[in-house]
């Protein structure tokens, strides 16, 4: 029987855990705790939410009363293979289709198991089985991220009784507010770190937004190009530019953010990056440390390319430590956040004259002497050169070649 008493204590708790921003799996075991402990007897349960992310569809919530799950994973996109199928064939995908909002198999009457997935719930002991989709409307939804899909089940010998039934249909559409709350949450720090870079979205999540608040900072700074991006893509299928693109991007972008440094900007085939996590000699080091990780990963991917029929290239890199303002820069309805100042028109002019000096990574004298002192041994200068829009010349150095 359920405690009716504790509705309101369970819808109010939801309320106050979605607004203070509790994460999902917390929402979801605190949720089903309570229910329990008010006489609906839920002996597992799943969440489903599709979000806005470039690498998988949605994220799945997981609670048993047994433990036998992880409390959360990720989904990938169903639009083919495996994952199509499995989509296709679950009891969400068929209300979709029916347009309808809940479905009831009852294991412990033997109702008919249309669904592969509802024999391996009989075979675990369930009894029960409820699933329902609370929709959003247009202006609810967040790209795919357009409904809450809930499954339901108990392993009480006599299935869900009525009284619990109504009770979740009170519950669940104060649940499915929780969540989206909690998601929508994720969905804004996805956005921020993909399209500003993680050290800049991370700035204006925390508020700084206002046009013209900047900082003076030290940084290392990273400018990367592809060797003759205008040539190949002049000479390559209209449809080979993009996946040009992603491949040696992707290459760059994980490398860098695998020692530590925010990509600001992607500009053409171009990367800006910065790096300043730590002292000026550790943000050296790691910015080199990325650079040997994209040239052995530029190895791996060329080899893949090359075998495949496809266009090859390399990567231009110019490095360099300074001063800039960072922060959020342009109009009132339209704000960058990224890194200004000579020391940005500098790395963009050292990484320029790479093919001129036919080298693959030039760096600047302040870089090389920032450099931890057993670095600065594996660099040799290549001379002094004019740089456009420098009124002196400045001297490079690169990797020794007998090294490198």
């Amino acid at each position: 029987m359920v405690d009716q008493s504790r509705l309101s204590d369970i819808s109010l708790w939801l309320s106050q855990q979605g607004y203070e921003g509790v994460a999902e799996e917390a929402l979801l075991s605190g949720f089903c705790e309570r229910c329990n402990a008010a006489g609906i007897s839920i002996s597992s349960a799943l969440i489903l939410m599709d979000t806005l992310h470039p690498d998988f569809e949605g994220h799945a919530f997981r609670w048993d009363s047994h433990d036998v799950f992880d409390p959360s994973t990720v989904y990938d996109f169903t639009d083919d293979g495996k994952a199509r199928e499995d989509w296709e064939s679950s009891v969400f995908f068929h209300l979709i289709k029916e347009n309808a909002h809940e479905a009831r198999h009852r294991f412990h009457l033997d109702d008919e198991l249309k669904f592969p997935k509802l024999s391996e719930l009989k075979s675990a002991g369930h009894t029960d089985y409820l699933a329902a989709i609370h929709r959003f409307t247009d202006r609810g939804s967040i790209g795919e991220m357009n409904a809450f899909y809930s499954q339901w089940l108990t392993r009480h010998p006599e299935g869900f009784h009525d009284d619990e039934l109504a009770a979740l249909r009170i519950l669940l559409p104060t649940l499915a507010l929780a969540f989206k709350a909690a998601c929508c949450m994720r969905i804004i720090e996805t956005i921020s770190d993909v399209y500003l870079g993680r050290d800049a979205g991370r700035k204006v999540m925390s508020g700084t937004i206002t046009r013209g608040e900047v900082e003076k900072i030290e940084a290392v700074l990273w400018f990367s190009d592809l060797r003759d991006f205008t040539g190949i893509s002049d000479r390559a299928e209209p449809d080979q530019i993009i996946p040009f693109l992603n491949d040696y991007a992707g290459l760059v972008i994980d490398a860098i953010h695998a020692h530590g440094g925010s990509v600001l900007k992607l500009i053409g085939d171009g990367v800006l990056a910065i790096f300043r996590d730590g002292d000026q000699q550790s943000d050296c080091a790691s910015a080199l440390a990325a650079e040997i990780t994209m040239r052995t990963n530029l190895t791996v991917l060329n080899h893949r390319r090359k075998m495949e029929g496809l266009p090859t290239t390399d990567v231009y890199l110019g490095l360099h430590v300074g001063e800039v303002f960072y922060g959020n820069i342009g109009s009132r309805n339209r704000l960058d956040f990224t890194v200004v100042g000579p020391a940005v028109n500098m790395v963009s002019r050292i990484s320029s004259l790479c093919s001129s000096v036919d080298r693959d990574t030039v760096m600047s004298r302040e870089f090389t002497a920032s450099c931890p002192e057993e670095m600065r041994g594996l660099m040799v200068s290549i001379g002094r050169y004019a740089l456009r829009g420098f009124a002196r010349a400045h001297e490079l150095f690169t990797i020794d070649p007998e090294i490198s």
